[in-house]
C-alpha cells in the first residue's frame, strides 16, 4: 500500500512540475501568489524615511494592489492588514493591534517572511 501512495505522490508531483514548466515566468508567479492567497504568509512590511526605519508591520498574510472602481485598473498603491510593531522589536507584543495599511508605489518599503 505504502508503494501506491508513494507512486501517486510521484505522478502528481511530476504532473505538477509538467504543467509549471508550460507556463510563463508570470504565470508561475499567478500560482505562487496563489497558493500563498490560500495557505497564508507570515510576512513583515517596513516602511523606510531615508535610511531609518520609520514603521514596521508584522504577521502580514498578503498585500493586495488597489484596483479602480470604474476602470478596473492598478491604482500606485498596495494595502493589507498587519500588527504595527511599535517597539520595532520584530514581535507581536501585548497591546499591539492589527491595523489597515496602505504602501504608495513611491514609498521606499520592503516586504518579506518573517525569520521567526
Amino acid at each position: 500500500m505504502n508503494f501506491r501512495i508513494a507512486s501517486l505522490a510521484g505522478l502528481v508531483t511530476l504532473s505538477v512540475l509538467a504543467v509549471l514548466a508550460g507556463c510563463t515566468q508570470e504565470q508561475q508567479n499567478k500560482i505562487s501568489r496563489d497558493i500563498q492567497n490560500w495557505t497564508g504568509t507570515n510576512g513583515v512590511l517596513e516602511v523606510y524615511a531615508g535610511d531609518k526605519l520609520a514603521r514596521r508591520f508584522l504577521a502580514i498574510d498578503k498585500m493586495s494592489t488597489a484596483m479602480g472602481t470604474e476602470d478596473g485598473k492598478p491604482r500606485a498603491y498596495r494595502y493589507g492588514y498587519g500588527v504595527l510593531d511599535e517597539n520595532q522589536n520584530m514581535t507581536v507584543d501585548p497591546g499591539e493591534k492589527k491595523v489597515y495599511f496602505e504602501v504608495s508605489d513611491y514609498t521606499n518599503a520592503v516586504f518579506f517572511e518573517n525569520p521567526h
